[in-house]
């Protein structure tokens, strides 16, 4: 795995706990090197080799599996970050769970959560974060139709063809972004454009593909069945009116996970 899949474990515990990006890596640093203490060995190095290099020493263990509940995880973890706020610690150590989930493959998962007691499931069970419904005071989605609107009005083209455009570029964007990012897209915009992004999502295994710029726009061009040469006019079209639906918080996080040839598409 390259520095790019270990910049992308550590984004998705900072968006998964609203963390900085030190206090991410500590939050890392103390879940990983717990959850060593609690596995058997075996277990600790069979996940460690699917995680990116720089976490893996982390997970470095030759000794049997501490007996430990998940309250007393939990106790460790928050007195590895040097803080006495059990909640937080709670709260970190889910994140960093949820995001072994995107890089730890199903069978080693289900072989993790056998070696760990079922009051652990507080900490392995995949992260919600609250929509806009759940939130008080917080705005609607940008309604479709208006969405779909400014897409066609960008694009140059018709409604119906928007609709086609948009699910296209969401399809894709949710293969190339991490499950907590396509989790936090889906809860900001109208339900109609949950499900080509849960699709994405889904074709990647929740894991964020590594994709260029030209790979994203050709599997665009494909789903719509357009030529390859309307692709990137399509896609700056979504990507623009992503800019104007989502909240600024949720925009930053988006360029986050994206390297810097999707500039164009992102531009203002």
């Amino acid at each position: 795995m390259s520095a790019a899949d270990h910049e992308r474990f550590i984004v998705t515990v900072q968006q998964m706990a609203r963390l900085s990006w030190d206090e991410a890596q500590r939050a890392t640093e103390a879940t990983l090197t717990t959850l060593a203490e609690r596995l058997s060995s075996g277990g600790a190095r069979d996940i460690a080799e699917q995680l990116p290099e720089e976490l893996r020493p982390l997970l470095a263990t030759d000794t049997d599996a501490t007996g430990m509940t998940a309250a007393q995880f939990v106790e460790r973890v928050a007195e590895r970050e040097g803080s006495d706020d059990l909640a937080a610690a709670e709260l970190h150590a889910h994140a960093v769970f949820d995001a072994l989930q995107r890089f730890v493959d199903e069978r080693e998962l289900n072989q993790m959560e056998s070696e760990l007691p079922p009051d652990y499931v507080a900490l392995t069970a995949p992260m919600q974060r609250p929509g806009r419904a759940e939130v008080p005071g917080q705005p609607e989605p940008l309604p479709v139709e208006e969405f779909l609107r400014r897409v066609a009005d960008r694009a140059a083209t018709d409604v119906a063809t928007a609709r086609r455009v948009t699910d296209a570029v969401l399809e894709t964007l949710g293969e190339r972004i991490a499950h907590g990012e396509v989790a936090d897209l889906a809860a900001e915009l109208a339900p109609e454009f949950r499900e080509p992004l849960e699709q994405g999502d889904v074709e990647s295994h929740g894991r964020a593909q590594g994709m260029p710029l030209d790979e994203f726009l050709r599997r665009v061009a494909e789903r719509e069945g357009v030529s390859p040469e309307l692709a990137p006019d399509h896609a700056r079209a979504v990507f623009r009116t992503l800019r104007e639906a989502l909240p600024d918080r949720e925009v930053a996080d988006l360029v986050a996970q994206l390297p810097d040839d999707y500039d164009p598409l992102l531009a203002a």
